[in-house]
């Protein structure tokens, strides 16, 4: 990437960023919403079906893969608003890099993916949770969960593009509540209905999960998933990543 197109996205990224401090109640409700999500499924739910061992040892790290796959309403709503109000069609006139606005875009969501992370993992930490691998496996851990982010993130872009109005977003965010729920992050697959269970085994965010959990030295991991955590992302960007470019490229042409 040249020195232009790291000024220009660096430039767009500032902009995602002054938006927090004008917004902030937008980005209090992202960080305070997983840990609504880990106190009721780890005091009201609790229990786990098939776990075994401390409950909360299953559930952060299933949570941790939840909060990655979730929250992606903000940059949904961001992009179809900058369509409708032509601020796109504004950027693309001057003499800019083309994609800015999106890596912009995504580098201001992938900072407050991190600072998502390191909120829940203090709260998870305050319960009581420990991480009981090592140094190395925590980062690993945390570096798959922000790989799948990454990888949900440009699935999120393409559809606000074909989405093209913020009242459509709430239809396309219902798509990613299948993606957390229907997961290993609250209960083991194996204590599921048999098709309900492959499905579940089957899901991006299970393995992503499944690796954490294993890193993390936590009941229910399999160090097995650590490649399938790699593969599925790098899969889901190969398709996703240049359908959102070539769709921004041909914005209003």
């Amino acid at each position: 990437m040249s020195t232009y197109a790291l000024t220009d996205s660096w430039t767009m990224t500032r902009r995602e960023l002054a938006h927090w401090a004008r917004q902030p109640v937008q980005l209090l409700v992202g960080l305070v919403f997983p840990v609504m999500l880990l106190l009721m499924f780890g005091y009201l739910v609790g229990g786990g079906r098939g776990v075994t061992g401390d409950y909360l040892d299953y559930l952060v790290p299933g949570m941790l893969a939840l909060t990655m796959a979730f929250g992606l309403e903000g940059t949904l709503l961001a992009v179809t608003q900058d369509l409708n109000k032509g601020v796109i069609d504004r950027f693309r006139s001057m003499p800019m890099t083309n994609g800015a606005v999106l890596v912009g875009r995504s580098i201001a969501d992938m900072l407050q993916s991190a600072l998502g992370l390191a909120v829940l993992i203090g709260v998870a930490y305050a319960l009581g949770w420990r991480a009981h691998g090592s140094p190395g496996g925590f980062l690993g851990a945390v570096g798959l969960l922000l790989f799948f982010r990454f990888a949900m993130l440009w699935i999120g872009i393409h559809l606000a593009m074909v989405a093209g109005k913020p009242e459509l977003v709430t239809a396309v965010q219902i798509l990613v509540w299948p993606v957390g729920f229907l997961s290993n992050a609250f209960a083991t697959p194996e204590t599921m209905p048999g098709w309900l269970g492959t499905v579940v085994e089957w899901n991006p965010m299970s393995h992503t999960a499944t690796a954490v959990r294993d890193l993390f030295g936590a009941p229910g991991g399999a160090p097995g998933h650590t490649w399938a955590a790699i593969v599925w992302p790098l899969a889901l960007l190969a398709v996703f990543f240049p359908l959102a470019v070539r769709r921004f490229g041909r914005l209003s042409k």
